[in-house]
C-alpha cells in the first residue's frame, strides 16, 4: 500500500513538474515574441500625399479591361523578381488610360530602376511617371 502510494506521488509530482516546465518554455516564447517585434511603420507622412486629389491613387484607377491588365502584367514582372526587396514588391502601381504612375518606397536605386524598367517595358518609357523614393534600410 505504501508503495502504491509513493508511486502515486512521484507520477504527480514528475506530472507537476513537466506541466510548470511547459508553461514557462511558452512564456519564455511569447516573451521572446514580443521583444523581437518592432514598432509598426509610421506610414502617415506617405500617405498624405495621397490626400493630394490631383495626384493619381490606386482608388481612381479606372476599373477598365486594360487599365487593369497593365497594373496585373507590371505587379506580376515585379513579383516574379525574387531579386527585389518585399518594398519594391508592394509598390503602388496605378494605371489610368494607359499612363502608368509607380509610388512607394524601394531599397536602393537599382530597385528603382528595375520597376520603372518593368512598367516601360510594358507600356513605354514616355507612358510611366516615377514617384518611387529610395529608404535606406534602418
Amino acid at each position: 500500500m505504501r508503495m502504491k502510494s509513493l508511486t502515486l506521488m512521484l507520477k504527480s509530482l514528475m506530472f507537476t513538474l513537466l506541466f510548470a516546465c511547459f508553461v514557462s518554455a511558452g512564456c519564455m516564447v511569447a516573451s521572446a515574441q514580443d521583444s523581437s517585434q518592432q514598432a509598426a511603420p509610421d506610414n502617415t507622412k506617405v500617405n498624405q500625399g495621397d490626400q493630394d486629389k490631383s495626384q493619381p491613387t490606386a482608388d481612381q484607377q479606372k476599373d477598365n479591361r486594360s487599365d487593369r491588365d497593365i497594373a496585373q502584367q507590371i505587379r506580376q514582372s515585379v513579383v516574379k523578381d525574387k531579386s527585389l526587396s518585399s518594398y519594391a514588391h508592394n509598390v503602388k502601381i496605378i494605371s489610368q488610360n494607359g499612363m502608368v504612375t509607380l509610388k512607394g518606397p524601394v531599397r536602393s536605386d537599382d530597385e528603382k530602376r528595375a520597376i520603372e524598367t518593368k512598367a516601360a517595358d510594358i507600356v513605354g518609357p514616355d507612358k510611366v511617371t516615377s514617384e518611387l523614393q529610395v529608404v535606406a534600410q534602418k
